[in-house]
């Protein structure tokens, strides 16, 4: 990739999303950040020095194309960054059919939606798209069934765009990450009735490294699929 690189990221706001986009704000790259509304973007804009926002709401994808319509968007694109993500445990028998959809607009449809909206931008500079799937999107646990669905949903996407966009050159990589020390995994605990001790998991930092160890690797080959496990 060149010096500098231009990127889109969801979930910037907090756990992995926010660590990926301080190591390539360190490295000078352009980066364009999504935010649920306004006042979130200005949030972002403000933690963030220097960083572009974008405002779209993942839980309604059926917006993204209206609310990204009416927004400067970046001319090209190195890499699209899908890191947002909800998870609310709950048995099958008990999950309501609202909590499916929301599971599945925020953590599958968006992204699939965002894809298609700047896939002109990434098929331009050849460039990298990054799902940061979950240990859920290969195995699902009682309970975890909403979110392993989206998951493994999520998994399919990657693998079928990659396929497709080989012969445009565009890379396509899903990390699955074990338990990472976020916001998320706090919450999770809370819903699980676990105590929640951030040194058990693995530190949001050791992810965002796999992702740029990913979108640095030579473009004579891809990393498409990378499986991150707590070392402790």
């Amino acid at each position: 990739m060149g010096t500098m690189s231009i990127h889109v990221i969801t979930g910037a706001g907090s756990g992995i999303g926010a660590a990926v986009t301080r190591r390539l704000l360190e490295r000078g790259d352009e980066l364009w950040l999504l935010a649920r509304d306004a006042g979130r973007a200005k949030g972002l804009a403000d933690e963030f020095s220097g960083v572009r926002t974008l405002v779209g709401d993942l839980a309604e994808p059926e917006l993204l194309s209206w609310a990204l319509g009416h927004q400067r968007l970046p001319d090209r694109l190195d890499s699209l960054l899908h890191i947002a993500g909800v998870a609310d445990l709950g048995e099958v028998g008990e999950l309501s059919s609202k909590l499916w959809n929301r599971t599945l607009a925020v953590n599958l449809v968006a992204p699939a939606e965002l894809t298609r909206l700047f896939l002109p931008q990434l098929r331009l500079s050849r460039g990298h798209v990054v799902f940061v799937n979950s240990g859920a999107g290969l195995r699902a646990s009682a309970g975890w069934g909403a979110y392993a669905a989206s998951k493994h949903g999520l998994k399919a996407l990657a693998d079928s765009l990659r396929e497709e966009e080989h012969g445009n050159g565009i890379r396509v990589t899903s990390v699955y990450p074990g338990r990472t020390a976020t916001p998320m995994q706090e919450k999770v605990h809370q819903q699980e009735g676990k105590v929640y001790d951030a040194s058990r998991w693995i530190a949001p930092e050791s992810v965002a490294a796999t992702v740029l160890a990913a979108l640095d690797l030579p473009r004579d080959a891809e990393i498409t699929e990378l499986s991150i496990r707590p070392g402790r």
